[in-house]
């Protein structure tokens, strides 16, 4: 028989099978008005007494109507619709739609959203560092596994679709919370040295690309930004170049996109050789609305132009770099001879100088010595 408790504390009976169980109201139907029942189940009485107060407590901040409606997968679509595709730029998109269809789906896609543990995360993520890599051609010769990086970034997403889910009052805690995320190893830092730049830019202009890849280095543009840059963006006379637009690849297709953050979108001086050159862009692309146009007349894809840098330097002879590592050659550049830190900072668009400094600390640590030195020889000469 049922040992009647206190009102909202449930009751506890012993079951045919020998175990004990735990039942409560969890609230009521809005539509029938009829209670909806929950239950817990135990060993012994003192273990399903204490089950079933933790499971009242939770039950109270609960729509008891929702819970337990949506599986984790089914709630990764609801809030990548109605939240993700309103507050992530459109070029993140595929990327968070190909986490939750690629890792999240195939593995906890059918748990209970409300039954989501912090240790199922936790299995998941260990998962995704040993075997995660979605098997494709041109991942034949990579790691079986997710870099950490890519793991991290899952549990991000996991987090802000848990975060909504407490909101909704559809879980009573956040699993992602707690969880123990793989170290991100800081890639080291690669940059053209300036006894490369010769090189390397003889065979830009053997190439056809000399134009693109200077200015690149005169202004440390990111990739999108160079490739999403008009004419109508460029002063040639008063010498500016304002950065409105990037060029990302979305679902395939080459597309006009907005900055990554309100600091990227900046005005930048441009020193007379780039001006220069610029002009001569023009007389080259000719009635082009476009800096740098492809073949078909749009924007070029950030893919062809990261095509052609590694083409560029394998021809010249000079280790590989990555696209981005332009934009670390003219950071270091302008660090190394004199630029402070808040104006190669407003140059790049980082959010702020302390990002920068933080970024580029070997540079500042090896320009901070250089400075000492010669106040130490300024010193010893008065003396």
């Amino acid at each position: 028989m049922a040992k009647r408790r206190a009102n909202g504390e449930g009751n506890i009976r012993k079951r045919k099978d020998g175990r004990w169980e735990g039942r409560y109201t969890a609230g009521h139907d809005p539509e029938t008005g009829k209670a909806i029942y929950r239950n817990v189940l135990g060993k012994t009485q003192a273990e399903v007494r204490e089950k079933l107060k933790t499971a009242i407590g939770e039950a109270q901040g609960l729509d008891a109507a929702k819970t337990g409606k949506y599986t984790v997968g089914q709630w990764m679509d609801v809030w990548y619709e109605n939240y993700a595709k309103i507050k992530v730029r459109p070029s993140s998109h595929q990327t968070y739609r190909g986490y939750i269809e690629n890792h999240i789906k195939p593995n906890i896609g059918s748990v209970p959203l409300n039954k989501l543990s912090s240790l199922e995360l936790q299995k998941l993520y260990k998962k995704l560092l040993s075997r995660g890599r979605v098997t494709r051609l041109e991942s034949k010769n990579q790691p079986k596994g997710l870099s950490p990086k890519t793991v991290r970034n899952i549990h991000q997403i996991l987090e802000s679709a848990m975060r909504l889910a407490m909101e909704q009052k559809l879980i009573a805690k956040d699993p992602t919370a707690g969880c123990a995320l793989p170290k991100v190893e800081k890639k080291e830092m690669k940059t053209l040295p300036v006894e490369q730049l010769t090189s390397f830019l003889r065979e830009a202009k053997e190439s056809g690309v000399f134009e693109l890849y200077y200015l690149d280095l005169a202004t440390g543009l990111r990739r999108g930004e160079l490739l999403g840059l008009k004419w109508t963006d460029i002063d040639l006379e008063k010498g500016e170049l304002q950065v409105k637009r990037q060029v990302a690849r979305i679902e395939g297709k080459i597309v006009e996109a907005p900055l990554k953050t309100k600091n990227a979108y900046r005005t930048l001086p441009l020193a007379e050789d780039v001006v220069a050159i610029l002009k001569q862009q023009r007389k080259k692309v000719g009635s082009s609305p476009w800096v740098f146009p492809s073949p078909n007349g749009g924007p070029i894809s950030p893919d062809s132009v990261l095509h052609k840098l590694h083409g560029v330097l394998k021809r010249a002879g000079l280790p590989q770099v990555r696209f981005h590592d332009l934009r670390h050659t003219f950071a270091t550049l302008a660090i190394q001879n004199g630029v402070d830190i808040k104006t190669v900072s407003g140059m790049l668009g980082h959010y702020s100088a302390g990002f920068t400094l933080d970024t580029y600390a070997r540079v500042t640590t090896q320009a901070q010595r250089q400075a000492a030195d010669t106040m130490g020889q300024v010193l010893a000469g008065a003396i």
